[in-house]
């Protein structure tokens, strides 16, 4: 019975076979070469397999998909060092069906009290190398907050019962696959930038862990525990804060125990938009990534995309085009909502995004000056990973979060294994610098003290209805809007399933006239492209979505190769 649902699901998701030509048949066909991971009771998705093994297990205990996304988020910190993280930030978008409601937790790190301009550009006006690596690097981190607040509101379990299987995994260790240990021989450069961090990652002798080989976290384990005894507090006030904050003041770093005290995820409301009938509810700043994806979906609205098919030529040229509008956009129209006022629904309005749309052109493309930047103001009214969870009960949760570069800052506090973002160069600190000196007000992303940078983080819940679809996001940077986009283009216009709109290949375009693809991109397209006017650079695969769709009663779950480790797993 089971079996034949699955096999009626995914056919539905393709073409429909005729009665007739279903009873000539005599072999089994699958309406697709792309399957998405079917579950009935629940789906767990993430860029890990020890990670979801772990958010599985969770659900089978009687967790829900916050205490599932919860333990994920623990787990990460162990199995994928390099991403998830304790010493991070990042975004959690929640369904609870018991309500109805959608809530977004912001955990995006702040800049430390201390913090000052001159400390992340050089002479020259260019941001400086300590933005990105050492001990000024990092902002003060927010993911033990976030995953705090959610679970103990949201949760079902007891908070011990969610971070114990991360404490397992760092004190019995983990095996190392092949690419994880490449990672390490990879990252050896960055890794070397606290005396901690070596220790922790390399052997006593210096030499890389090999393939097979099991490596565990002692010192980790140690915070892990006094997070679970203590929840939040032990991280931002007890004993972790101060070994956090001497560490800090040993090395030149300037996150204090008072910031560690201060600060606070914050529960927002949703930012929601809609696409062709589909409800889009994601992140609103600090979170640039939400208001832009609206954006650029109310662009595409402009066009039918779905007669000229998927990875056409013609299709990805108007997404192209959106692309470009929007990420001219991003920067002059957001920022935090605590220091800055940002026309986020000037931004997001159906009317300005049929003003912009107006500037693409079907049969060619235009350079990224000459669209220029728009006005939302009048159209106002008065190494990141990513994991989604979706449950038996109709909850659901899209949770993206990073520690900014591979391996963050390279700062591992000693005595606690936590290793630090270097989230302090995702302000706009060269274009302030910039605006002063030609006596123009400062972007709405300059840095200020206490202040929470954009990102392009945005997980997202799609609703068909009053009941979420698709459940989606990605790490990926500056690609992570333009990889959700298409997700999204890919299932709502050209009806694939989640496993066929996350597999197929990706485009991404800035502020630049360069389209970037990914590698062994078809050529003929490339092709029709370049004849549009297109510069086309083949670069590396871009992000790493991990999805799922619920679709007649099951959870189809979508993990993208384009990193490996990643797996879906049915509960």
């Amino acid at each position: 019975m089971f079996i034949g649902r699955v096999l009626i699901v995914l056919a539905s998701l393709s073409l429909a076979i005729s009665p007739a030509a279903a009873q000539q048949k005599q072999l089994l066909e699958y309406p697709s070469i792309h399957s998405p991971t079917v579950g009935s009771r629940g789906m767990v998705v993430s860029q890990n397999g020890i990670a979801s093994d772990v958010g599985a297990d969770i659900l089978r205990r009687g967790g829900n998909a916050v205490d599932a996304a919860v333990a994920i988020g623990f787990a990460l910190a162990v199995s994928l060092p390099r991403a998830g993280n304790i010493g991070g930030d990042g975004f959690m978008t929640l369904y609870d069906a018991r309500t109805g409601k959608v809530h977004v937790i912001d955990f995006r790190g702040v800049a430390p009290r201390a913090a000052k301009p001159e400390l992340f550009i050089d002479a020259k006006g260019k941001e400086s190398a300590g933005a990105s690596r050492g001990y000024l690097a990092p902002a003060v981190p927010g993911t033990v907050a976030g995953l705090y607040l959610a679970q103990t509101k949201y949760g079902r379990l007891r908070w011990a019962q969610v971070v114990q299987p991360a404490i397992d995994l760092a004190e019995k260790g983990i095996v190392l696959s092949h690419d994880e240990a490449f990672v390490f021989g990879w990252g050896k450069e960055r890794l070397s930038t606290s005396a901690a961090a070596k220790a922790a990652f390399y052997k006593k002798d210096g030499s890389l862990y090999a393939p097979g080989e099991r490596f565990r976290h002692p010192a980790l384990a140690w915070t892990l525990r006094q997070i679970q005894k203590g929840g939040a507090d032990a991280y931002y006030r007890g004993e972790v804060a101060k070994r956090f904050a001497a560490d800090m003041a040993r090395h030149g770093g300037i996150i204090t125990l008072e910031d560690l005290a201060s600060y606070r995820a914050i529960e927002r409301e949703p930012l929601v938009g809609s696409y062709r009938g589909y409800k889009i509810v994601t992140t609103p700043p600090a979170s640039a990534g939400g208001a832009t994806l609206i954006n650029m979906l109310n662009i595409l609205e402009n066009f039918d995309l779905k007669p000229l098919g998927a990875g056409s030529a013609a299709s990805l040229h108007l997404m192209a085009e959106a692309m470009k509008l929007g990420y001219a956009d991003r920067y002059r129209s957001l920022g935090d909502p605590a220091f800055v006022t940002a026309p986020v629904r000037g931004f997001t309005s159906k009317a300005y995004a049929a003003e912009r749309a107006q500037m693409i052109d079907r049969a060619k493309a235009r350079s990224a000056k000459e669209m220029g930047a728009g006005d939302p103001f009048r159209f106002e009214s008065k190494e990141t990973t990513h994991f989604s969870v979706a449950d038996g009960d109709g909850n659901v949760v899209s949770t993206t979060y990073t520690l900014g570069s591979d391996f963050g800052s390279g700062v591992m506090i000693e005595g606690t294994g936590i290793l630090l973002n270097n989230q302090m160069n995702n302000f706009s600190h060269e274009e302030a610098v910039e605006a002063r000196k030609a006596g123009l007000p400062p972007p709405l992303n300059a840095m200020q003290p206490g202040k929470r940078m954009l990102s392009t983080m945005m997980p997202t819940i799609i609703f068909k209805g009053d009941k979420p679809w698709l459940v989606t996001g990605t790490p990926g940077g500056s690609t992570i809007i333009n990889t959700v986009l298409q997700l999204v283009v890919n299932t709502i216009d050209f009806g694939l399933n989640v496993a066929e709109a996350t597999h197929q290949p990706r485009i991404h375009q800035g502020t630049t006239d360069t389209l970037m693809v990914e590698p062994n991109f078809n050529p003929d397209t490339v092709v029709s492209l370049k004849a549009m006017g297109h510069r086309i650079k083949s670069d590396e695969t871009m992000g790493s979505a991990q999805s799922i769709m619920i679709d007649k009663g099951l959870f189809l779950g979508g993990d993208d190769p384009r990193r490996p480790g990643a797996r879906a797993v049915a509960r």
